[in-house]
């Protein structure tokens, strides 16, 4: 008789340092208290936030495989081979949701070809949530990761971006080293047009939260810190 494949769960966490149950629905919790093998970017932060959301889970009973920028390829196959017996697995990131802007959707997509049942669970996204909060256009938005560091690069990539937003009427997200985005914002007002709005949104779900949009030109006069903040910029011309 064949044996019942395990699923996947892709296992929201917090955004930051925030008590998991104001922003994790129960079900997040009632699947972690019924897995004991997960895969995980960092061991030590995903074995804090299981203990934070289920404080009377053993840890030592826990089985962990890492998947992080040091993992080879080829020991992705072995990380799903509990679901293949049977063993249902929980795929964590280091902040917000598995998959998304995350090395997690590799296991993902590999789950897909052996057939194993992926299984969503509802969390924070900080794309989605700051595309929500923008004010911009939520039915065609495109998220580009971190752009060049170099200056000149960068400038031609803004510009670019800016094109491309203004052509599709689409918005256009990135994200920043956190220690470099007072730069970054400083780039984006310098180089935009100055009616093409800017949406800001930093530190989602936590106390300090910080969400603002407005165009190139009155951020300038309205600069604000987000030095080692987690921020996601947008831009949109009209």
């Amino acid at each position: 008789m064949n044996t019942v494949k395990g699923k996947l769960y892709l296992i929201p966490t917090t955004l930051g340092d925030n008590e998991p149950l104001e922003v994790l629905p129960i079900s997040v919790k009632r699947i972690i208290e019924q897995t004991d093998t997960f895969i995980v970017e960092n061991e030590k932060t995903a074995r804090r936030f299981i203990k934070k959301i289920t404080p009377n889970k053993p840890q030592p009973s826990l089985n962990m495989f890492h998947l992080n920028k040091f993992t080879d390829v080829s020991e992705l196959p072995g990380f799903l081979s509990p679901c293949l017996n049977g063993t249902n697995i929980g795929l964590l990131s280091e902040a917000g949701c598995p998959g998304v802007a995350d090395p997690g959707a590799d296991i993902v997509k590999l789950a897909h070809q052996k057939n194993i049942k992926v299984v969503p669970l509802v969390g924070p996204s900080s794309i989605l949530m700051a595309i929500m909060s923008s004010g911009m256009n939520g039915q065609s938005f495109a998220f580009n990761g971190y752009l060049p560091i170099d200056k000149g690069e960068r400038r031609s990539e803004i510009k670019r971006l800016e094109r491309l937003s203004f052509e599709y009427n689409q918005s256009q997200l990135f994200i920043e080293t956190p220690y470099r985005n007072n730069k970054m914002l400083e780039d984006l007002c310098h180089t935009l047009e100055k009616n093409t709005d800017i949406s800001v949104a930093c530190d989602i779900t936590l106390s300090t939260e910080f969400i603002k949009t407005q165009t190139a030109n009155e951020w300038k006069k309205n600069m604000v810190d987000l030095h080692k903040r987690p921020t996601i910029f947008i831009i949109h011309k009209s």
